[in-house]
């Protein structure tokens, strides 16, 4: 096992197939929004110098963000998958330099490609369980229930910023800071372009490809 980085817009299908490969290879899945706020539920010193940039509407400062990234790997065995990390290609570099500090590197980076107009039909279809995390869709991926989680009977809900203008929004800030992560990786040569277009089983088979 290694470090797997899932690359794609908003909506191209990374938290449904993260899912998969943490259920069927025994991945972790790292969160750093997730990262930060246990931070800061448990009071530590790092937490406490994140909330305050989150309290003045600031992003935490990518120094800060790899220091707790480096706490907490020291609490994680195995692989590793990063969904929604690094950003920006600053974040890269320092994502590299943390993990030589540990003898690994990134392994597999997974580009999701998909057309646009398509991102935004699943974007606006989307529910997620506010519990486990777990992301549905009303015609792709609908639960067993309508409205209500699989695995633990929490009513789903629609994020806030899941409306067309604020997809828009996040779309452009996607091509702007995220775009640039592709020719990184693919100067690293470990990027593998995943047609997310595709429905069913044929964008997960394309993956265990590429990770088995």
């Amino acid at each position: 096992m290694g470090n797997i980085i899932l690359l794609g817009a908003p909506g191209s299908g990374k938290g449904t197939q993260s899912e998969k490969i943490i259920a069927q290879f025994g991945y972790n899945h790292v969160s750093t929004g997730d990262i930060i706020r246990d931070n800061i539920r448990n009071n530590t010193a790092k937490g406490n110098l994140a909330k305050k940039y989150s309290e003045q509407g600031k992003l935490v400062p990518d120094d800060l963000m790899i220091e707790m990234l480096e706490d907490y790997l020291q609490t994680v065995q195995g692989g590793i998958i990063w969904d929604g990390f690094p950003r920006t290609v600053n974040q890269a570099e320092k994502l590299d330099e943390l993990l030589a500090k540990r003898n690994a590197k990134v392994d597999h980076t997974l580009y999701f490609e998909i057309a646009e107009s398509k991102l935004i039909d699943r974007i606006m279809g989307r529910l997620i369980c506010p519990t486990c995390k777990r992301t549905y869709h009303i015609t792709f991926h609908p639960p067993k229930v309508a409205g209500i989680c699989d695995y633990d009977q929490t009513p789903l809900v629609r994020r806030a910023d899941d409306t067309a203008e604020k997809v828009q929004v996040r779309l452009a800030e996607y091509k702007r800071d995220t775009e640039p992560l592709v020719q990184y990786y693919l100067n690293k040569q470990n990027l593998s372009v995943i047609d997310a277009d595709m429905e069913g089983d044929a964008v997960w088979n394309q993956i265990v490809a590429i990770i088995k």
